[in-house]
């Protein structure tokens, strides 16, 4: 095979990221063919030249593993915290391989997180041009009247890290359970730090909890805490909408008509912990408004003790 640089084999052997494997081979832990290297630009070719990190000869190219993660409020998604805080690492030490986060949920949000050491799927996700629909349902303080609605179906201005201001994409919102503090269904196309609870603030509405249900195809189908390994055919479909025609999101329907009782609203319940079957169907009827779609496989049986579903209290 072709030579490539040797943080990028270093990398995808599964050793470490490439910024660690960059200050590994600069510090002179990174040998080829018995001689010490320290030059970033340096190449070799994996299936011909002994490379060894630490003393230790490099094994090959690791196998890629896809895993989606139902992250409970409480952990930070970082692989490590200098807070010492848990962080979704924690979750998923029974995974076979090395993986991290693609893109991140806060400290207080909860729901689906997909996590993978293929580096060239997650950035093509985690680019802003790639347009990859996520959905969250939300629970807000107070009742947003139509008009705020319109408003951020149509974009807001919000502060980003620094003080800068940007205009967010257009967004789909629905209500999805009445009350005084209700329930929203919540699709944008971006991934800007913190950007549901920032429009709802800019319109003057608390974000109280919010949940991750669906990530481009894939819906929310695990309790939390727990996870799954993709199936070829999901890892297929993101990869296709993360390189695939770009989606533009089209007006919301109107909100106020819909009935005070929906079936969603059972699957949020804080005073019923709920079980994972019944669970995982009310996420799925959550994250499918538009029309319904198949699932092409029946996924076996989790690898960690499944829980009920209270809902995460606090802000996002």
């Amino acid at each position: 095979m072709p030579a490539e640089r040797l943080q990028k084999i270093i990398a995808a052997a599964g050793v470490a990221s490439r910024r660690k494997a960059e200050e590994m081979i600069t510090s002179g832990l990174v040998q080829v063919n018995g001689q010490v290297v320290t030059e970033l630009g340096t190449k070799a070719d994996p299936e011909q030249d002994h490379i060894r990190v630490n003393g230790k000869l490099l094994q090959g190219p690791e196998r890629y593993t896809y895993i989606a993660l139902n992250k409970p409020k409480g952990y930070v998604t970082t692989v490590s915290d200098e807070k010492k805080r848990p962080t979704v690492m924690d979750l998923v030490q029974k995974v076979k391989g090395r993986v991290y986060p693609v893109g991140r949920l806060d400290w207080a949000s909860e729901g689906l997180l997909l996590m993978t050491n293929d580096g060239a799927l997650a950035n093509a996700l985690m680019k802003a041009s790639s347009n990859v629909p996520k959905t969250y349902v939300v629970k807000v303080a107070g009742q947003p009247d139509e008009t705020k609605l319109d408003k951020l179906r149509r974009g807001v201005s919000i502060a980003e890290k620094g003080g800068r201001r940007v205009h967010t994409a257009p967004a789909k919102i629905r209500l999805i359970r009445e009350g005084d503090n209700p329930w929203l269904e919540v699709t944008i196309i971006e991934g800007r730090n913190r950007q549901v609870r920032k429009m709802f603030e800019e319109v003057g509405h608390h974000v109280e909890k919010i949940r991750r249900v669906q990530y481009g195809p894939l819906a929310l189908d695990v309790p939390p805490g727990d996870w799954r390994n993709l199936t070829l055919l999901e890892v297929a479909k993101l990869k296709s909408a993360a390189t695939g025609p770009k989606l533009t999101l089209p007006p919301s329907l109107p909100s106020a008509a819909h009935s005070s009782k929906p079936l969603q609203g059972k699957a949020f319940s804080a005073s019923r912990p709920m079980s994972a079957s019944k669970f995982s169907r009310a996420a799925r009827t959550i994250a499918r408004p538009h029309g319904k779609v198949k699932r092409a496989v029946k996924f076996g049986a989790p690898k960690h003790k499944r829980s009920g579903v209270p809902p995460a209290r606090g802000s996002a």
